[in-house]
């Protein structure tokens, strides 16, 4: 298994505490609001559903009987609970919600390395808009896409992946000879930015090009993380702090 570690943070002139903000929110939330995964109600009641956005209207289901393809075992799937905010507001807290530890795990890890040193660039009231707004408008792209894929538009789509790869599309771009760090079985090497997230990058999209093709995605919303990377590709730059020359 090949796992980041860590990177370069000696040129790291600021504290990150927006970045560490955003990883104790959702691993509070995670923890005190969706009870490690199980408080299924909380969940899809303050998820993003594709329908609820295209309409603008609440959808509320009842619980089905589903049949495991993989083991035959039947179990109750939840439906969909009414939401208690404007639906519109649930594509700003799909990004803190997870669909389990590994989902979280996996997020907050990329986003403890690289989120840091973006942050120091952005600034950080700007680096919370960047993360917000890539957020919002990588839901919007798998909202789409499962519209016009003609996908089931009520499957619940979570997670802060779509916002945290606009974070990786941001450090590839200014930070793209920074060394990540890996570590694999007996082995720990470090790797360019712009290999290593060009490389995921690739990987996300040819993913999502299989779930084109009628290979299942593994519940992974691959729009929302290529939506996330080119959204944070187009923005970074707009974002970034401008140096101040003294005449």
């Amino acid at each position: 298994m090949l796992l980041p570690i860590g990177d370069e943070n000696h040129d790291r002139k600021s504290f990150p505490f927006i970045n560490y903000l955003l990883i104790a929110i959702n691993v509070f939330v995670f923890i005190f609001f969706q009870g490690f995964g199980y408080n299924v109600e909380f969940t899809f009641s303050y998820a993003t559903i594709p329908a609820e956005i295209l309409t603008g209207r609440d959808v509320a289901t009842a619980s089905q009987l589903m049949v495991d393809p993989i083991s035959g075992e039947s179990f109750e799937m939840p439906g969909l609970q009414p939401t208690p905010i404007p639906v519109l507001l649930t594509l700003i807290t799909a990004i803190f919600m997870h669909g389990g530890l590994g989902h979280l795990g996996g997020n907050m890890l990329y986003l403890w390395i690289c989120g840091d040193n973006v942050e120091d660039r952005l600034g950080h009231l700007r680096y919370l808009i960047f993360y917000l707004l890539c957020g919002v408008l990588s839901g919007l792209s798998h909202v789409f896409s499962t519209a016009i894929l003609g996908q089931n538009l009520l499957t619940p789509c979570l997670g802060a992946s779509g916002a945290i790869s606009a974070v990786l599309a941001a450090y590839m771009v200014l930070f793209p000879n920074k060394q990540i760090v890996f570590w694999m079985l007996f082995f720990v090497f470090s790797v360019p930015a712009v290999l290593a997230i060009g490389l995921w990058f690739l990987f996300q999209v040819s993913n999502g090009i299989g779930a084109l093709g009628g290979h299942q995605a593994g519940g992974v919303a691959y729009a929302a993380h290529i939506g996330g990377f080119i959204v944070g590709l187009a923005l970074v730059n707009r974002f970034k702090k401008r140096k101040r020359f003294r005449g």
